[in-house]
């Protein structure tokens, strides 16, 4: 069917095909994305609600359903006021620099093995490399605002990230060790052979299990990375001031719509390095973007039920758990992974 499609597009824009079979399939990357990231909302006020033995959304629409909508038409609505004496422009834009490398990073997401937008080989490079401009957005915001509030949260929500981002670079640095690849697609393709993908249990295979200190590590590091619970003091208004305190209407909704879209792209991150991405867990079925749907789906349940479960933390154990305790175990996880490599029982072979 894609065969028929660009064959058929190829015969409609001649010269120009390339050009617009890549629009074409941004535009099916970023609508369906954008999409999820409204309904993630309504997914999580649900699933809490559920949780919490409490109904939820069920007022707009049937079930609730078009309740994402009325909320973005709600904030849409609303009067963005800038604080006298703020640096508009910049103060106006800070937001897109939080949400705007969420959706670039989608670029080198491999869906398959074949359906990916840009199939370069240092992919998990240019993800880190994006989406670590996120963080100038959240210390743009706190310095335009004209607020010392502001710009204090701003730093502790930066400082935060940073510490948390180092501790998922060692983690991956790991995964980059037993796979011998930055492309994101070799990754997974490596995690579907060895001992366990031979004999039809695949799922045993990925990299969760030899590397789980790790696995364990980057799903703690992924919710502090976007300030999600426990690790939320920039939404805990009665403990620290957010960076976000001067924004409102859709400037507002901008930096809520960055935190569930990297929420989406740190899941799927989590299913292509950890879980295996698109390849089935067992032999018997086939491989497939369905897998891949439903490790993502997985993830981000995961994220819904520690914000249900846990109470948020205090800044200082945020940090202390950030340099204290993951990096070291990262580093000293680092040096037992490349011995293991290096011995007879070497199972990356």
């Amino acid at each position: 069917m894609v065969e028929a499609l660009q064959a058929m597009l190829q015969g409609l824009f001649g010269p120009v095909y390339p050009l617009v079979w890549t629009v074409l399939k941004i535009v099916l990357i970023i609508a369906p994305l954008l999409l999820g990231v409204a309904y993630l909302t309504f997914v999580e006020r649900k699933v809490i609600g559920w949780m919490q033995v409490r109904i939820g959304p069920n007022r707009v629409g049937p079930w609730g359903l078009i309740q994402p909508i009325a909320d973005g038409l709600k904030l849409l609505l609303k009067e963005v006021v800038i604080p006298t004496g703020a640096d508009k422009s910049v103060f106006l834009l800070a937001p897109m620099f939080a949400f705007a490398p969420a959706l670039a990073a989608w670029a080198v997401i491999p869906f398959t093995d074949h359906l990916v937008l840009a199939d370069v080989d240092a992919s998990l490079l240019y993800i880190m490399s994006v989406t670590s401009i996120g963080v100038y957005g959240i210390i743009l915001s706190g310095w335009a605002s004209n607020s010392k509030y502001a710009f204090l949260g701003s730093m502790r929500s930066a400082a935060q990230m940073i510490s948390y981002e180092v501790a998922m670079g060692l983690a991956l640095v790991v995964v980059l060790m037993v796979s011998n690849s930055l492309n994101l697609g070799d990754i997974v393709q490596g995690q579907g052979k060895g001992y366990f993908a031979e004999n039809g249990i695949g799922f045993l295979s990925w990299n969760w299990l030899p590397l789980l200190p790790m696995f364990v590590v980057y799903l703690v590091a992924i919710v502090a990375e976007t300030n999600r619970a426990p690790f939320d003091l920039a939404e805990g208004e009665s403990e620290i001031v957010g960076f976000h305190v001067e924004y409102s209407g859709m400037a507002f909704a901008v930096f809520f719509l960055a935190e569930y879209a990297n929420m989406i792209l740190v899941s799927t991150l989590t299913s292509i390095l950890f879980l295996g991405g698109w390849l089935s867990p067992v032999g018997f079925l086939p491989d497939g973007i369905f897998w891949l749907l439903v490790k993502i789906s997985a993830v981000l349940f995961i994220f819904l039920w520690v914000r249900a479960t846990y109470p948020r933390y205090r800044y200082d154990q945020i940090m202390r758990l950030g340099w204290k305790v993951f990096i070291p175990l990262c580093l000293i996880w680092l040096v037992v992974v490349g011995c293991w490599m290096m011995s007879p029982l070497n199972i990356w072979q």
